[in-house]
């Protein structure tokens, strides 16, 4: 409990700001931002989560306006935020604020995009706003990190309703007390439970804060009003969702500085702390060529928390395999694979990958860094190799170059919409902020629909 309004603070920050209230470089991150997550939500779009939720949904779609990225069907911006949100998400290769392991646009984007198809909006006002979601929803993360994690909430569908409502609130304008409210209809539908890690679930929770959060601006704009202190208020969110509070992670230095511009991209579609080990073991395959058919044993020595987060021994689907640790260094080491293709169902059930796998063993360590780990691999004629991983590739210390975002964005979003559509999305990517947003979302529709019309 705290005697400040924060709920109304933030509102009155969220309805007050302008695009030239952001510095160039944070806007610059937040193209960054939109091009990672527009590649994801492509490389997503074919994955069975998405046949399944279309098959449900689909037949209660109300005026279909809004684009399902990647794919030829059209929904009501309600469920095409749902759709877009599981499909930038159900890859884990998304965007990730390191500090609160909140993955940033899926909510947010997912909620804007949609909207920006209902309701025109310039590029830079989109940017704008989807930078403002990105910063409200970071923040309200920090507010209550890691306690709120810890119980077991997943923070990206937790916090990331409160982003996407920011982020459609102050695209349509809504004045200070409107979005208030939007805040706080925010608030009493922030869901997802980590539980639901290694299933479909896990990617429905940012569908979810999208679609939640759209909904949250509509009826804030309509009138609907909510709790004042939905965020701070003595049974608000912050309150029964987590043990600790700080509200000056939220107000303090609003404006000046930006979480945003913290946002890190994933080099490898799983779990963010397995990447220092797929890193290592990639790093260890190309210095030992066909030796890796000699490994006796893999020793890791990590951090407690990645054996918390991906500590599953004997994953049995793709889904799963991405919170193992085990599986994704049996794959670096005989693939160097950390792509979408090295989490399929039947990349986790190869014989070699199981073979592997059995001999990976797992040390925990406290005094490790969350971000770092120390392989040792012993070969057969009993000699080892040790390779430490203070830093992976795709952390803030070593981010990831636009380039870099370029080959990825490629790479899966060809998979699925092939590559002439996966290049011009590309480029109507980069140019967001010069754009109609809408003509962004149609470009990633398969060339086979666009011939067909």
């Amino acid at each position: 409990m705290t005697d400040r309004m924060v709920t109304r603070e933030l509102a009155q920050w969220i309805s007050g700001l302008s695009g030239s209230d952001i510095p160039g470089e944070v806007r610059s991150e937040g193209v960054r931002t939109f091009v990672n997550w527009l590649g994801c939500a492509l490389g997503g779009a074919d994955h069975p989560s998405m046949d399944a939720a279309l098959r449900a949904l689909s037949p209660f779609s109300g005026p279909r306006s809004s684009t399902v990225l990647g794919r030829t069907d059209t929904l009501d911006p309600m469920n095409a935020a749902l759709l877009n949100g599981i499909s930038s998400h159900v890859l884990d290769y998304d965007d990730t604020h390191l500090k609160t392991i909140i993955h940033p646009a899926g909510p947010v984007a997912s909620a804007l995009l949609a909207l920006a198809e209902l309701r025109p909006m310039s590029g830079e006002d989109f940017l704008t706003a989807l930078i403002a979601g990105v910063e409200v929803e970071c923040r309200i993360g920090n507010s209550v990190y890691p306690a709120h994690y810890d119980r077991g909430w997943h923070i990206t569908g937790t916090a990331g309703v409160f982003g996407a409502a920011a982020a459609c609130g102050q695209a349509m304008g809504l004045d200070a007390q409107r979005q208030t409210w939007a805040l706080g209809l925010a608030g009493t539908q922030s869901s997802g439970l980590r539980e639901a890690f290694g299933t479909m679930t896990k990617s429905y929770h940012p569908g979810v804060a999208a679609m939640n959060g759209l909904r949250s601006a509509l009826l804030a704009e309509a009138g609907f009003d909510s709790a004042e202190q939905g965020i701070e208020g003595r049974r608000g969110w912050a309150a029964i969702l987590s043990d600790a509070f700080d509200e000056t992670e939220i107000l303090g230095g609003l404006g000046e500085r930006w979480e945003a511009a913290l946002n890190s991209y994933k080099p490898f579609a799983c779990g963010i702390v397995i990447h220092p080990t797929i890193d290592g073991c990639q790093q260890i395959r190309a210095e030992i060529g066909d030796r890796v058919n000699d490994i006796a044993k893999v020793e890791l020595r990590t951090h407690p928390l990645v054996l918390e987060l991906t500590g599953k021994r004997a994953p049995r689907t793709g889904l799963e395999a991405k919170f193992s640790v085990f599986h994704s260094a049996a794959c670096a080491l005989l693939r160097g694979d950390g792509a979408p293709t090295a989490f399929t169902d039947e990349v986790v059930n190869l014989p070699e990958i199981l073979d592997l796998r059995g001999r990976v063993e797992a040390i925990t360590d406290p005094d490790m860094h969350e971000a770092s780990v120390n392989i040792t691999l012993t070969f057969n004629d009993g000699t080892t190799l040790e390779k430490y991983v203070d830093r992976a590739i795709g952390s803030r210390d070593r981010p990831l170059s636009d380039a870099h975002l370029e080959q990825k964005f490629l790479t899966q979003a060809g998979l699925v919409v092939g590559e002439d559509v996966a290049k011009a999305a590309l480029d109507a990517a980069w140019g967001i902020e010069r754009a109609d947003p809408a003509s962004v979302a149609r470009a990633t529709v398969p060339v086979s629909s666009a011939a067909a019309e």
